[in-house]
Order: C-alpha cells, then sequence, then structure tokens
C-alpha cells in the first residue's frame, strides 16, 4: 500500500555473480529455482561469512498480507518490497533479508485474507531479526517498508536497535528519495490498489496481476475526511489525514478501507491505464534513493 502523504512506500540491506531479478516471483517462491544474487535465503552460512568480511550492511524487507481490490494479490506489498530491495542489493552489493511478511493491516480486515498484526507483535519480530543478524556481525540495517501501515512501527525499530544494539539503523522517513516523475506525482488521491500501485505489480510480477477483473472504486470518506481534503492542503493536510485515514473499524472512525471503498482500491485515477513503463519510473526512483544512501554510508565507512 502506497502512504497517501509520502511516495516512498514506502520504507536493513551474496556475493553471487550478478543476475536478473526475477520478474514473476514473490518472497515465498524464491525458495526454488534460479539463486537470487545477494539474497540472504539463498546464500549459505560460509557466503555470509565471506560477505561478513568485506561489508556488514543489509536491508530487510517488510511488507503485509492485505487485500488489494479484486485485481492484486494479497501479498502485493512483498512483492513490491522485496523485488525493489533485490534490485537494490544488486546494484549495491549488499545482501537482502528475507521479509517480514505480515504487517500492521487492521484496516484491512473488512476484506477476506487479510492478516493482521499488532505492532507490538510486528515490532518484535523485526527486531528480533534483526538481533540475530547483529549476532553475526551485521552492523548496519536499513528497513525497507512496502506497505504504508508499517511506517511507525519501523522507526520504533530503528530507534531501539540504535539504543540498545552494537548496530546502527537508518530511517528512511528521513531520507531525501528523487523526485519521482511528473506521471507519478500528478496521480490523484492514489494511495491503495490504484494506478501506481499496479503498473508496479505489472513490472514486478505481472502473472499475479489480472487486469480483466480491475475496476476503479466508489469511494465514500466521512464527512471530517472530506473537510481535511477540501480546506487544508500540503504538510498540514497530510499530517491531518495521518492522523485519521486507514484506521481500524473498531475506532468508530469509519475509515477502514471497507467503510471508504467498495472493492478495497483508493485512487481518484483509472486503474487500467497503469502500465509497465509508469511501474519502472516508481520502481526506479525508490531503488535509486537507497542506493545514494548507501553510497553515501560507504563514504563514511567503506
Amino acid at each position: 500500500m502506497r502512504a497517501h502523504c509520502l511516495r516512498i512506500p514506502a520504507l536493513l540491506l551474496l556475493v553471487l555473480t550478478l543476475a536478473p531479478v526475477s520478474a514473476d516471483t514473490d518472497d515465498a517462491a524464491r525458495g526454488a529455482g534460479a539463486r537470487t544474487p545477494y539474497y540472504l535465503p539463498h546464500m549459505t552460512w560460509d557466503e555470509v561469512e565471506q560477505y561478513l568480511r568485506t561489508s556488514d550492511i543489509v536491508i530487510i524487507p517488510v511488507g503485509s498480507i492485505e487485500q488489494h481490490g479484486r485485481h492484486l494479490p494479497l501479498n502485493s506489498d512483498i512483492v513490491q518490497g522485496t523485488e525493489i530491495c533485490l534490485r537494490i542489493g544488486q546494484k549495491a552489493k549488499v545482501v537482502v533479508a528475507p521479509s517480514v511478511l505480515a504487517g500492521i493491516s487492521e484496516h484491512h480486515m473488512g476484506f477476506p485474507g487479510t492478516i493482521a498484526l499488532s505492532p507490538a507483535t510486528f515490532e518484535a519480530v523485526l527486531y528480533e531479526t534483526a538481533q540475530s543478524l547483529v549476532a553475526h556481525g551485521f552492523r548496519r540495517f536499513i528497513i525497507y517498508s512496502g506497505h504504508g501501515g508499517n511506517y511507525t512501527s519501523v522507526s520504533n525499530v530503528v530507534t531501539r536497535i540504535n539504543r540498545e544494539t552494537a548496530a546502527t539503523a537508518v530511517d528512511l522517513l528521513h531520507v531525501e528519495f528523487p523526485e519521482p516523475d511528473t506521471k507519478i506525482t500528478s496521480l490523484k488521491s492514489d494511495s491503495h490498489a490504484g494506478v501506481e500501485e499496479t503498473s508496479m505489480m505489472l513490472l514486478l510480477a505481472p502473472g499475479l496481476v489480472q487486469m480483466a477483473k480491475a475496476e476503479n472504486p466508489e469511494i465514500a470518506h466521512p464527512p471530517d475526511v472530506r473537510a481535511v481534503m477540501e480546506k487544508t492542503s500540503g504538510r498540514d493536510q497530510a499530517a491531518l489525514l495521518d492522523s485519521i485515514l486507514y484506521l481500524p473499524e473498531k475506532t468508530g472512525k469509519h475509515t477502514s478501507t471497507r467503510e471508504i471503498t467498495n472493492n478495497g482500491v483508493v485512487t481518484g485515477g483509472d486503474v487500467k491505464t497503469a502500465t509497465v513503463e509508469l511501474g519502472q519510473l516508481a520502481v526506479d526512483y525508490r531503488v535509486a534513493g537507497v542506493v545514494r544512501l548507501i553510497e553515501a554510508w560507504r563514504k563514511v565507512r567503506p
């Protein structure tokens, strides 16, 4: 899910020969077939040991299992997060850990198939994943979230890693990413399973996309959300929307996805206009931003 106010899905970083990232698999499916470069689950222990002699950087992708309309699979955030991180890993020659699969998705529980973790459980799993990697000698972490609902918890874990371990973690919310192409920034209210996200899935896992079932949503925001959208703008609007949008149904704030969209999609655009070309633009600027961060980090400490 794309966060409505941030365009970094936003988002802790093998020593094999470089090869193309598979375009039609997800994290779980990578257990079979060809080995993927710089992907920790495909490495042997001695390859990890060899990598750690020259680098201590690792990326951990995190995602979600949640509804993405009728045309995209439940694992869309995992696919996007993992595949983007593998592209980063290959460009920067950095190890990518397995994805933390389920995320903070209670606001999608009105749609069947969604699996939601509490913030406490999600943060415990992510932190203990990092702890294991710290024990082996990894010291620099980047956590990349393919799901906007994870951002706060990811920031909490980054802070905990920095305060409680010998490692250093960077919060991607503070990283300056390249300005996205105007074809992306011009998309209207394209928050979830919309034009950009569908385009990325057409690029990264086309076999999982059912464009024949793609349909635009009927959106019904509650009055307070409509007021924020109509009467505010910029950072003020983003901050206010963050506080009231995409909340669990039990809060009574009527902003769970089942309450605001008839089919799970949230966009003001036309989902059927999604293209591989737009998906490439969306992936490229995300990859470029994290690769630039890694290069900067290496200038400080190789």
